[in-house]
């Protein structure tokens, strides 16, 4: 594999984008708007500063900081942002806020960051005591927003507020763990809806209809990045998170393809027009050898397949044309409902009639995460 094309595709991306117009945010260039503040280019800015936490090159954290600088007043405010959407999703920026906070000094961003805290303080919860994932979803539990919301929370709670309602953050979990995981399987379902009246919920498990590869991964993050940043290592609830960590990546082994990724809906390989998913999988990739670096994955078979994934990646969707590097495969977006929506009923076949797509940042970030945890190998 070479290296030095994956660098340079990084560093075009850098180059190629502005804070409004960003050429990884590929929702927002089909809609011909700006980038304003969301958790695509969350995602993006985030993989640049690990990428600056392991090698310290300075550009890396330049351009983050111009990016979100741009749109964090010196009050606070986040430009883009709306508080009363309750979307969990805008939450995940917060956590280059905290990165961008330590590294800079600046107290905008600490500011920034306790603006979005309070936002979980006020989120509504579902009968079980789990954040909604938007206002426009009542009642209803995403594994998206696991990742958006959680890992955030227990930094959060840890560096300002005392570590106070870990608790809460740990409950949640298991209340997702108890809900939402298949037994035959190990796998998750996307989404549950505690009403039971979501129009895309089983009446009786209130469980959305099939396991959805991206959504896996963000709940992999989810634990991975909560363990990590957890004060209390090694406690019952620590021990039992991680437990709930090492049992889902042993479950997807089960359904990693030969090439070392991962299908749209890992269940069913090559069911009609299931594809290999390149942001699922790249997710994945980053858990695995990150998971093992940090100790949460002891068995080195995790290894294996995490490398397997990144390379299996680089094969089949890192392209060629005319010069030009693209990372392909990229499921664009994929979600439930709302009921002004009926087509996203979480069936096989909404899954696979959601548009593939390049060099989006749900595909890119990953990739660049896993790609750093990839070139720390001995």
């Amino acid at each position: 594999m070479d290296t030095n094309v994956i660098e340079q595709y990084i560093e075009d991306l850098m180059t190629k984008s502005t804070a409004e117009f960003p050429v990884w945010n590929i929702e927002k260039a089909r809609s011909g708007t700006k980038s304003g503040w969301d958790y695509i280019d969350g995602c993006m800015i985030m993989a640049l500063l690990e990428m600056y936490a392991t090698r310290g090159d300075q550009k890396y954290l330049a351009f983050a900081d111009y990016y979100e600088d741009f749109r964090i007043k010196d009050d606070g405010t986040i430009s883009g942002y709306k508080k009363e959407e309750w979307n969990i999703d805008n939450v995940n920026g917060g956590k280059n806020l905290i990165t961008l906070y330590r590294l800079t000094k600046k107290e905008k961003y600490r500011k920034a960051a306790a603006v979005l805290f309070s936002q979980l303080e006020g989120q509504p919860r579902t009968a079980e005591g789990n954040f909604w994932h938007k206002k426009i979803y009542p009642d209803q539990v995403w594994l998206d927003g696991l990742y958006m919301g959680l890992p955030y929370y227990m930094e959060y709670e840890t560096l300002f507020n005392g570590a106070k309602n870990i608790g809460d953050i740990y409950r949640q979990f298991r209340t997702v763990r108890q809900k939402m995981r298949d037994e035959k399987t190990g796998l998750y379902f996307h989404g549950y809806d505690s009403s039971k009246s979501a129009f895309w919920a089983d009446k009786d498990t209130g469980l959305s209809k099939n396991f959805w590869l991206r959504s896996l991964g963000w709940y992999a993050m989810a634990l991975l990045d909560t363990l990590n940043k957890a004060p209390d290592k090694h406690s019952d609830d620590w021990n039992e998170l991680r437990a709930t960590f090492t049992d889902l990546c042993e479950s997807m082994l089960a359904f990693q393809d030969k090439s070392g990724m991962w299908y749209q809906v890992p269940n069913f390989p090559g069911k009609g027009k299931n594809y290999l998913e390149t942001s699922g999988s790249a997710i994945f990739a980053y858990s695995l050898l990150k998971g093992v670096r940090t100790g949460m994955l002891e068995d080195k078979k995790f290894l294996e397949a995490g490398k397997k994934a990144f390379e299996g990646i680089a094969k089949t969707y890192l392209t060629t044309d005319g010069g030009k590097l693209s990372l392909d495969g990229i499921c664009l977006v994929a979600g439930l409902g709302p009921e002004t929506n009926k087509r996203r009923d979480g069936s096989f076949d909404y899954y696979m009639s959601e548009p593939i797509v390049k060099d989006d940042a749900k595909g890119v970030g990953p990739f660049i995460l896993a790609y750093n945890e990839y070139a720390l190998l001995p």
